[in-house]
Parts: C-alpha cells; sequence; structure tokens
C-alpha cells in the first residue's frame, strides 16, 4: 500500500477527530499531499493540502478554521486535525500524493497515488 491512510470513525457533532496518511510506501518524496473526502451521492470535494517542501497550507472554505494539516517528516506522515466536526463532514477522507508540483493542488485529478480512505461519520 503506497498510501495508508486511518484514524476516521464516528464522532459526535462538535466533537474531533485526526486523520493520518503514511507515505511510507510511496516511492518518491511527495512534492504535496492532500486530503479529499466523497460523501454520499456527492462528487468527490477537495479539502486541504500541503506542499512537503515549505510546508505551505491550502484548505477548502467549507473547513478553514476547524481543520489543520500538518506533516511529520521523520515519520513520513501527513494528519489531519478536524475540530468541531459537524454533519455535513461526513464522508469518506482521501488522501492522495504526487510527485509533481501541482498547477493545482486542489484539483484531485493532478494527484498520482490514491490512498484507500476512511470513513468518518458525525452524528447529530
Amino acid at each position: 500500500v503506497q498510501l495508508q491512510a486511518s484514524g476516521g470513525g464516528l464522532v459526535q457533532a462538535g466533537g474531533l477527530l485526526r486523520l493520518s496518511c503514511s507515505t511510507s510506501g510511496l516511492a518518491f518524496r511527495p512534492t504535496q499531499l492532500g486530503w479529499f473526502r466523497q460523501a454520499p451521492g456527492k462528487e468527490r470535494e477537495f479539502v486541504s493540502a500541503i506542499r512537503w517542501n515549505g510546508g505551505y497550507t491550502y484548505y477548502a472554505d467549507s473547513v478553514k478554521g476547524r481543520f489543520t494539516i500538518s506533516r511529520d517528516n521523520a515519520k513520513n506522515t501527513v494528519f489531519l486535525q478536524m475540530n468541531s466536526l459537524n454533519v455535513e463532514d461526513t464522508a469518506i477522507y482521501y488522501c492522495a500524493a504526487s510527485k509533481a508540483v501541482l498547477s493545482s493542488i486542489r484539483d484531485a485529478q493532478q494527484y498520482s497515488v490514491w490512498g484507500q480512505g476512511t470513513l468518518v461519520t458525525v452524528s447529530s
């Protein structure tokens, strides 16, 4: 497995979760890593991303101020800290990696490697 996402689960609205994405299985050092999510009946959408060099971060408006993306270089892992979760955050969350520098870090089609997804369910 090239990308291993974990940390999903069931949480009440207002709660928090931390997702992890291990990149240890990648054959390359990623230039950027993104988190995307797909809710039932909806299209996949961008959540957050980080550029490995420099640590520049990007967020969807819907999660800005609630979610924080970070990386641990030593552990080759990227984290997504999700606070103040609401039912609209319920989705399968996927991490994705790219070796190339992306022209649009929010564009899912530009990522070359995807993890298997981890389910986040927020109850009201």
